[in-house]
């Protein structure tokens, strides 16, 4: 320890105390502090259980605790509950926030070889809002009127919010088993499950955010519900299935059902398996079979490109890997970049690739001819990103990028030196077109530096801009949402 570090020095039974006095995320933010804070606000925040010997009684005892969990007379240091299972089978962390989430670690220890399992998760999820059009028409719909749904006392937790991380075949049943518990669910994390090979979601009539994150042994993902916002997936490009279902009638031209995404992270910088889907569909009860807009002729039936621009076409917030784009969607550019109807509404764009070689940057920009309100644009160069070698079709698509009348900042980080900065540079400042061009990059270190013209050439003909380091430029220019997930 450091010996000036007095409030480490304290007892630990102070120090729980203090822990216990902050709020709830700043108390789990403690453990970053040393080794010796790691599990301290766990010692001071969650009850240690002994006496449950099997995963199914813990989960017992966890819905036991949401159910009668009183946000207003809470003891201050009940935040949630420490399994030890013992014989193998790790320890089971749930905890409870302020926020009404509520999060399950199911730890095993390190697995070399994870046996395989699927997940299946059955949501019984009340409407988001059932006074909303969405739903005036329900009532016609149902055969038998179910009786509305009985509410809380309103000092009772209503989890909103479920983080699932390191589920295994030993606890997939016990979750599967929870999640219909949960009725007014609105987000779903699911993180870091080992041998997990097949996930479906159904009935998530109210689910709103999805997160998928680091499940390496995923083969397909399948959901179907009617709310869904948000999408966030991290890992190998795998077999998408999303089956959105409308409850209007034909009458409401524009409803707000199916999957109108806002907000969408496709991170699959590790690759694609051998055999992958993206398949978005819209089912409704007035037509026979599903609402798929226009058909494909693409060469391969599964790499659809009409699916993928609908799931993204709204999206405000997207990450896109180069190579995805152009293994799907640059076919059909020429003919798109001069349809406005085809025009996708990307508000902040964050871009992986590989390398910045010169068509690379070309498909960079091919894309950006699709994102006219563009704001704001992080570029990625991750040498560990799947390399699939450009196809070399879009130089003459980008003789003159298209202007963004809206952009406002590019940032770009993991290039290897100042002049790879300075070509990407060249490239990305007629975007902003007579705008001064504000581009900052983020080198393998944690200064910034950010492009500005110089007054005076030192060469006659030189690059008249050069990348400077700069303080607090962060607190104007935000990375993109998704960076830090």
């Amino acid at each position: 320890m450091d010996p000036n570090d007095f409030i480490s020095h304290l007892p630990d039974d102070i120090l729980h105390h203090i822990i216990s006095l902050l709020p709830f995320k700043s108390a789990v933010r403690t453990s970053f502090l040393s080794t010796h804070w790691k599990h301290l606000w766990k010692e001071a925040l969650l009850d240690s259980v002994h006496d449950v010997i099997t995963i199914e009684a813990a989960i017992t005892a966890i819905r036991s605790f949401v159910d009668d969990f009183d946000t207003r007379h809470r003891p201050r240091n009940k935040w949630g509950l420490i399994f030890e299972l013992g014989h193998g089978r790790g320890s089971l962390v749930a905890s409870i926030s302020s926020n009404s989430s509520l999060k399950l670690n199911f730890s095993a220890g390190k697995q070399e070889f994870p046996m395989p399992f699927d997940l299946f998760l059955k949501l019984n999820l009340a409407p988001a809002n059932r006074l909303s059009r969405r739903y005036m028409f329900d009532w016609l719909l149902e055969e038998n009127h179910p009786s509305q749904r009985e509410q809380p006392p309103s000092n009772t937790m209503r989890v909103k919010s479920l983080h699932l991380i390191s589920v295994s075949h030993l606890s997939n049943m016990a979750v599967s088993s929870l999640v219909p518990n949960l009725p007014f669910l609105r987000s779903l994390t699911i993180a870091k499950c080992n041998g997990l090979q097949s996930l479906q979601i159904k009935e998530a009539k109210g689910l709103r955010k999805l997160v998928v994150l680091d499940c390496p042994h995923l083969q397909s993902l399948s959901f179907e519900g009617s709310s869904l916002k948000s999408f966030r997936y991290r890992g190998n490009l795998v077999s998408f299935r999303f089956r959105g279902k409308c409850n209007c009638f034909p009458l409401i031209r524009f409803c707000e059902c199916g999957l109108l995404l806002d907000d969408a992270m496709i991170d699959i910088r590790q690759g694609a398996l051998t055999q992958w889907t993206w398949d978005f569909e819209i089912e409704t009860p007035f037509s026979r079979g599903l609402r798929k807009g226009n058909h494909c002729d693409c060469a391969n039936k599964y790499k659809c490109f009409n699916s993928i621009l609908r799931s993204i076409k709204d999206v405000q917030s997207l990450t896109m890997c180069r190579w995805f784009y152009e293994t799907t969607m640059c076919k059909k550019l020429p003919f798109l970049s001069r349809c406005p109807e085809y025009y996708l509404s990307v508000l902040e764009l964050w871009w992986i690739d590989c390398s910045m070689e010169r068509e690379s940057i070309n498909a960079l920009l091919c894309f950006l001819k699709l994102c006219p309100n563009l704001k704001r644009l992080n570029i990625t160069l991750d040498p560990k990103c799947y390399n699939l070698p450009s196809t070399g079709k879009f130089s003459t698509s980008v003789i003159v990028p298209d202007k963004l009348d809206d952009l406002k900042v590019v940032k770009i980080e993991g290039f290897a030196n100042e002049e790879k900065e300075n070509f990407m540079a060249r490239r990305l400042i007629p975007l902003f077109g007579e705008n001064n061009p504000v581009i900052i990059s983020k080198p393998n270190g944690k200064c910034l530096k950010h492009l500005v013209k110089m007054a005076k050439l030192e060469k006659k003909g030189k690059y008249p801009y050069k990348f400077k380091m700069v303080e607090n430029v962060d607190e104007n220019f935000p990375d993109h949402v998704h960076i830090n997930i």
